[in-house]
């Protein structure tokens, strides 16, 4: 079997994707990544992964959209895949389009969380989800959700026969890279020198791109009013490639890159360190699939305090794990970190508990596994049968 993978960016690859695409060429099959040209391909390409770059934009554009379609078409029609497995919204769509065209056998979509979202106005809401669904039934054999909630709204919305919409979950190298156990003591010593920090200091953390969508406003903004000067809010990432939103990174980092009690890291390879010396995990994004940050900051100890949204309620258990807030409400995101800066007792049992349930739930050998397992079984029936 030919399977090609298809996303937006070559990061998708190197954080998301790259375990299942090590899964799938461990059992032999031949695996053909595709994405846009980046800063990971050439690294990518050193590790054994074959990827072939096609332009696709992150956002809707008549003109760029056809001229990527046309080229995924062409790349498809020459390379003649059996699988196509699709990621993240805009290639998803493009993707599927031209597998059409192209008559690709089978075509597998991954919902890392529906574009449409509770966060926007009904029309727009309305207006996407219907694409989603027309995308769905025309265009796609087989959905994979992340998170549940996905599973049911395209079920109640008849995207395609329920049979063939199955929640994966979300997972990460639970005994491997995020299992606080195998940190390296001179890594996590060089951090705590490179940064300043002691073991009084209670840290927080945010790990994502410094966007709007992300909560980030609200969270240097709830961190900045707590007084404790013992408290140090980390802040990992930076912009994808692509991203449109350049005004929120900007405003957040002119007003705090002078606060000594807010670090900016940039994007890191080293998250595993990072969330070993963390106390609290903060992510108060306006929407997620199934966020994978969460499930890395509870493997490593962190409690967590996120929003209650879909993805995020299915990772945390509100009062257990950590706690779940209102959207955009930095009020709130206050009230909860000067709870677990204040209840040592609280924040050492929500810590323990979320690394029981990170290995509980969301091992990635286990995601990895079934998602291979079944397209593996799609083609079987596609050889026996001639069709799905």
């Amino acid at each position: 079997m030919k399977i090609m993978q298809l996303c937006a960016i070559d990061r998708t690859i190197k954080i998301f994707l790259k375990p299942l695409i090590r899964h799938l060429m461990d059992q032999g099959l031949e695996v053909i990544c595709v994405c846009s040209g980046g800063p990971y391909t050439e690294e990518l390409k050193r590790e054994g992964l074959d990827i072939i770059n096609v332009p696709i934009e992150r956002k809707v554009g008549v003109l760029s959209n056809i001229k990527s379609i046309f080229k995924l078409y062409i790349l498809f029609k020459k390379e003649r895949p059996d699988v196509l497995h699709v990621h993240t919204p805009v290639a998803s769509a493009l993707g599927r389009i031209a597998a059409k065209l192209a008559k690709v056998p089978i075509v597998v979509y991954t919902a890392h969380g529906f574009y449409f979202h509770d966060d926007m106005p009904p029309m727009k809401y309305k207006l996407i989800l219907n694409i989603e669904k027309y995308l769905a039934r025309y265009f796609t054999d087989f959905i994979f959700t992340q998170s549940d909630e996905d599973r049911i709204t395209a079920i109640n919305n008849r995207f395609i026969d329920e049979k063939k919409i199955v929640c994966i979950g979300n997972g990460i190298d639970i005994y491997g890279r995020f299992n606080p156990q195998n940190i390296c003591n001179a890594e996590i010593n060089k951090l705590y020198k490179d940064f300043k920090l002691t073991d009084e200091n209670i840290i927080v953390t945010f790990v994502g791109r410094l966007v709007r969508e992300k909560g980030i406003r609200e969270l240097v903004g709830a961190f900045g009013s707590i007084d404790n000067d013992e408290a140090r809010l980390i802040i990992v990432g930076d912009m994808d490639q692509g991203c449109r939103d350049k005004k929120t990174r900007d405003l957040i980092v002119r007003k705090y890159k002078d606060n000594r009690k807010i670090i900016f890291l940039g994007f890191r390879e080293d998250i595993n360190n990072i969330l070993y010396v963390t106390d609290i995990f903060c992510l108060p994004s306006y929407r997620e699939g199934m966020p994978r940050t969460i499930i890395e900051a509870m493997a490593m100890g962190c409690a967590v305090v996120a929003t209650d949204i879909r993805g995020c309620r299915e990772e945390v258990i509100d009062g257990e794990t950590g706690f779940l807030v209102k959207p955009q409400s930095e009020y709130d995101i206050r009230e909860k970190l000067e709870t677990l800066i204040a209840d040592k007792r609280l924040l050492n049992s929500m810590k323990a508990k979320g690394r029981e349930r990170a290995k509980e739930q969301f091992d990635e050998r286990q995601i990895v596994g079934r998602q291979a397992d079944i397209i593996n079984k799609l083609y079987e029936e596609y050889i026996n049968r001639g069709s799905i």
